[in-house]
């Protein structure tokens, strides 16, 4: 069984989209996922599945979107995915809750950064379907336009070290 990472996008986030991470819990189990955990209340949940990303991406959307009257969006990646984004991040300098990382649901095209408008200094890098974006004053007050981020759903690195560091556990069956 493969130990997948799913990110909730638009859940749990200013009062929208609301989802206690026991009901988060319990569509996954009820999906017959196993060993689920969910981590912290912004919509991360880990678990093992038998059934190719995208297939387990497309039902939990679904059985979520039941739940809430609309789908969130889903974006779901393997343990194995998730050790390559935080191996992967640049901006070694960047301190990691100014980092984030956009996971987007599919690759976007070479040129999604060309039109990014930094007006405090941020900068972007692309690698297959995230985006990671530097906020040196971090991205509560940014005013960064970004068209490519809007699929998409945001961790700091931190949050993301840490699912990779549960994702790896998991596997290892704690």
């Amino acid at each position: 069984m493969t130990v997948f990472v799913a990110l909730l996008r638009a859940v749990n986030v200013g009062g929208a989209g609301s989802l206690p991470m026991a009901d988060l819990k319990a569509i996954c189990e009820g999906l017959g996922f196993s060993d689920v955990k969910t981590y912290i209340q912004s919509g991360n949940v880990l678990f093992r599945a038998d059934e190719a990303e995208k297939a387990v991406e497309e039902r939990l959307d679904e059985a979520i979107g039941k739940k809430l009257g609309k789908r969130p969006g889903v974006m779901v990646r393997s343990r194995k995915e998730l050790d390559g984004i935080v191996d992967d991040a640049p901006f070694p300098d960047a301190k990691p809750n100014f980092l984030l990382v956009y996971f987007l649901p599919e690759k976007p095209p070479g040129d999604a950064l060309e039109k990014m408008v930094a007006p405090d200094g941020e900068e972007a890098k692309l690698t297959g379907r995230e985006i990671y974006v530097h906020y040196p004053n971090g991205s509560g007050r940014s005013k960064l336009k970004l068209q490519a981020l809007k699929p998409g759903t945001s961790r700091n690195l931190n949050t993301v070290r840490k699912l990779a560091e549960m994702a790896a556990a998991l596997e290892d069956g704690d």
